[in-house]
């Protein structure tokens, strides 16, 4: 199978080019570079890669980056709240004009399948705080990011529902662990990068639940879903996690206290953050065979031996976050 990852430098990106590569797969990476083409250094050479170093907004070329692909993960986006919410014209023409145009492009095309990178943070806040959501509850986006995902998995899963193209929407969970391109600037990792350093840790909403998943695991789903009957997955979406992987953000603290020593911390009330949410992830589970591979105490001890090793000079450097 050929393989568009859009996105290929990124968090997520560079270890999906990964498995899919060591699955004997041909993969055609494309990415603006935008925060680096490090991640890719090692996939280079290897005569199953392509690279396409390439804009998405870039209209004029899609057509020919589509061209003999079999299936594209679309994970290019501007990625995060504060990301978007700072650069808001940008995350309108790629996370939707250029998405669209993709879509439209691969349709053209004849590609086969379209995997799109969605997010849990669709659900807003619950209205319930001890209940779970489904793929079936309300979606409620609080802000621009979320806001612009539920746009596009609406004109997947419902506008472009009869297109011959098998469109499935990922709402992943919220990412931490290694990747080749570490990010410093997601919950897990940032709190244990801080309680390595002896940061003081001042923790604000402390009792306010997301779902979390390691990036190998969400990047697996994505291989998954190529995989899977047509049948199972063409115009549906599927919560990308594990149920008992849902943590309030003192959970986070105190899971990181357990591993690292002398972790200073404190919690500050806070009521104002819209996102609170637990999500059940039992449809990806029984309906494609889904389960993790690894828990936040993993990807808290990885981050714990980058950061204490020193391999890692300025951890706090801009080419580790998004903003």
């Amino acid at each position: 199978m050929k393989v568009l990852v859009t996105g290929a430098a990124g968090y997520i990106g560079s270890v999906v080019v990964r498995q899919l590569l060591e699955k004997g797969h041909e993969v055609v990476g494309l990415d603006s570079l935008k925060w680096g083409g490090d991640a890719l250094f090692d996939v280079m050479l290897n005569p199953k890669f392509t690279f396409i170093h390439g804009d998405l907004r870039d209209s004029d070329k899609i057509s020919s980056w589509v061209n003999d692909i079999d299936s594209i993960i679309h994970l290019a986006a501007i990625v995060g709240d504060p990301a978007c919410s700072k650069y808001a014209d940008e995350a309108n023409a790629v996370n939707w004009d250029a998405s669209i145009n993709l879509f439209n492009a691969a349709e053209n095309a004849g590609v086969k399948r379209f995997v799109f990178a969605s997010t849990c943070s669709n659900y807003g806040k619950m209205a319930d705080s001890d209940s779970f959501v489904v793929e079936t509850s309300e979606l409620n986006p609080v802000s621009l990011y979320a806001e612009l995902k539920v746009k596009f998995e609406r004109y997947l899963l419902e506008e472009r529902a009869d297109s011959n193209m098998c469109s499935t929407a990922l709402r992943f969970s919220t990412v931490y662990g290694f990747s080749p391109r570490i990010r410093f600037d997601l919950t897990v990792n940032e709190f244990t990068r801080e309680a390595v350093l002896g940061k003081h840790l001042e923790v604000w909403g402390p009792q306010f639940w997301r779902p979390y998943c390691h990036v190998e695991d969400l990047s697996r789903s994505a291989l998954l879903v190529l995989e899977s009957d047509e049948a199972k997955v063409k115009s549906n979406v599927f919560g990308v996690g594990s149920t008992e992987e849902n943590y309030q953000k003192g959970q986070i603290v105190k899971e990181i206290a357990k591993i690292v020593p002398n972790v200073d911390y404190a919690f500050v009330d806070k009521t104002e953050d819209p996102r609170d949410y637990r999500v059940n992830f039992d449809k990806i589970k029984n309906e494609l065979g889904f389960t993790i591979t690894k828990t936040v105490p993993d990807g808290i001890r990885e981050i714990y031996k980058m950061v204490e090793s020193g391999v890692l000079q300025d951890t706090y450097g801009q080419k580790y976050r998004n903003i």
